[in-house]
């Protein structure tokens, strides 16, 4: 059996969690809308033509904030094309994704769509194509009072009142060349500046997210930050990050250690952020929204058959397995120790397209159904609001192809909003039962209110519209004795302890 033990002081705190950690996004792709959250045709679907049951689930998953409309979408996206009546809306081709594009839902269909949902809106605004003018005008439309042109035609539009939409990307993975009007750093960066000046000039209240690279991997990377934030660092509010990860070459130890890349990738973009700030004399801290993230390798040859110019194409469609649960929950705990940086971030994305929650194709009556990598992101969420604790782990570790010192125990404590109990969330990464033992220093544990996990399951195991198999159980491998929690953790398993804490 292995052994392995965390200590949590509660005096040693990381941060605060910033409830829009746990967001998601929504891209005009695939089936992610179309299909997606919105099927006039569906049985449960409402006046709107929005899905109840995806509602539902989107409900329960816990998301704070969504992301829109893109993604790749973006860079090519008139957003007066999705506003007015539909009957008069231009059908349009999206270059993105060499597929059709109806406009059927816009900028009103999905702030009302977020606000049954009770999600904020992380908006997006196009910097391939256009620029400037066209990111001043959408935040005027959208965030300004009225007796103007665009807050007029809002209102003329049914919306009397603003949408208020607080955060605000400047473009999409302007560095790859995959990008409809790709730029250099200095290209994007000056243009990035010269935006979110205009864009605050309408309103001051907004937070604005600039382009980083589009994955670590780039060949720009470390130099497109430097370079964007030299231009931008005085006007925007947070640098973004976007990474996935897969399992192509079927190395379930390498693949386990994957968050240990998130985490490298994470402290080499604040060390980026920092060197400006001390180059630039600067008192401000630059912030981080990681507003892509997800494993995605699955569907990539199944999408390689995919036909161009087709309305909501089956993209992207992953089907996740239990060995992606753990992954999931090693990447979750990465982005919770850096909650001192990271203020939002994204799972990318929300239903269909490399998504927790899934619906099938031309089908109006069958009901929208969970993914295996759903209840991480759901426990996450519900229980891990509140402050991040310093983890001092003590465990062994293996060596991998790729990593030379993996810890078999991947853990983290959040110390409830209101004080009264201590979630661990822990993923034994060996094949092994491990003795897990928690202790702490400043907090006095009571009875354990829940231990869940996901376990003993095959690693290959999925789920389906007809099956739930693969979720949380309870478990009652634990004691507490004098203090400390004594816990026995499931070979290859995602793990969840609520604890009480005694006044």
């Amino acid at each position: 059996m292995q052994k392995a033990s965390l200590r949590i002081v509660r005096d040693m705190a990381i941060s605060t969690v910033d409830k829009r950690l746990f967001g998601s996004f929504v891209e005009h792709m695939g089936r992610a809308v179309y299909g997606g959250i919105y099927q006039p045709d569906h049985v449960t679907s409402d006046a709107d033509g929005f899905r109840n049951d995806v509602k539902a689930l989107v409900k329960e998953l816990g998301v704070t904030l969504v992301r829109y409309p893109g993604g790749n979408f973006l860079s090519g996206y008139n957003w007066e094309d999705g506003i007015g009546p539909k009957e008069k809306r231009p059908v349009r081709t999206d270059l993105a994704w060499r597929a059709i594009e109806t406009n059927q839902v816009g900028i009103h269909e999905f702030a009302n769509w977020a606000k049954d949902v009770g999600v904020e809106v992380n908006m997006a605004v196009n910097m391939g194509t256009r620029g400037i003018d066209e990111a001043r005008q959408l935040v005027e439309y959208c965030n300004f009072d009225s007796g103007t042109y665009w807050s007029d035609k809002r209102i003329e539009n049914g919306q009397k009142e603003p949408f208020g939409f607080k955060t605000w990307c400047i473009g999409n993975e302007m560095d790859g060349p995959w990008q409809i009007g790709h730029k250099t750093a200095d290209e994007y960066g000056r243009e990035a500046a010269e935006t979110a000046k205009a864009m605050k000039l309408v309103d001051d209240s907004i937070e604005l997210v600039v382009c980083g690279s589009s994955n670590s991997h780039m060949p720009t990377f470390g130099d497109w930050e430097l370079t964007v934030l030299d231009h931008t660092y005085d006007y925007v509010d947070y640098l973004s990050l976007h990474q996935y990860y897969g399992n192509p070459a079927n190395n379930l130890e390498d693949y386990l250690a994957c968050s240990l890349d998130m985490d490298e990738f994470i402290k080499g973009v604040v060390a980026i952020c920092d060197t400006v700030k001390a180059k630039k004399r600067s008192k401000k801290q630059m912030n981080l929204s990681f507003d892509e993230w997800n494993i995605w390798y699955h569907s990539n040859e199944q999408d390689k058959q995919i036909k161009p110019w087709l309305i909501a194409p089956p993209q992207l469609e992953d089907q996740y397995n239990f060995e992606d649960v753990l992954v999931l929950g090693t990447l979750l705990m990465t982005l919770l120790k850096h909650a001192d940086r990271i203020k939002i971030s994204c799972l990318a994305q929300l239903v269909n397209v490399i998504a927790p929650i899934f619906t099938e194709q031309d089908d109006n009556q069958s009901p929208a159904w969970r993914q295996t990598t759903f209840y991480p992101f759901m426990q996450a969420a519900k229980y891990g609001k509140g402050t991040v604790l310093t983890p001092l782990v003590s465990c062994d570790s293996y060596q991998t192809e790729s990593y030379d010192q993996v810890p078999y125990l991947e853990t983290i404590a959040v110390l409830s909003e209101d004080e009264s109990e201590v979630t661990i969330f822990a993923v034994n990464r060996s094949r092994e039962e491990m003795a897990f033992d928690v202790d702490s220093l400043g907090l006095t544990f009571g009875e354990v209110l829940e231990f869940s996990h996901m376990a003993g399951h095959d690693i290959k195991a999925v789920n389906s519209l007809s099956s739930d198999a693969i979720k949380p159980i309870a478990s009652d491998s634990y004691q507490v004795a004098d203090g400390s929690l004594r816990v026995t953790l499931a070979g290859l398993s995602w793990n969840v302890i609520r604890v009480a804490v005694k006044s």
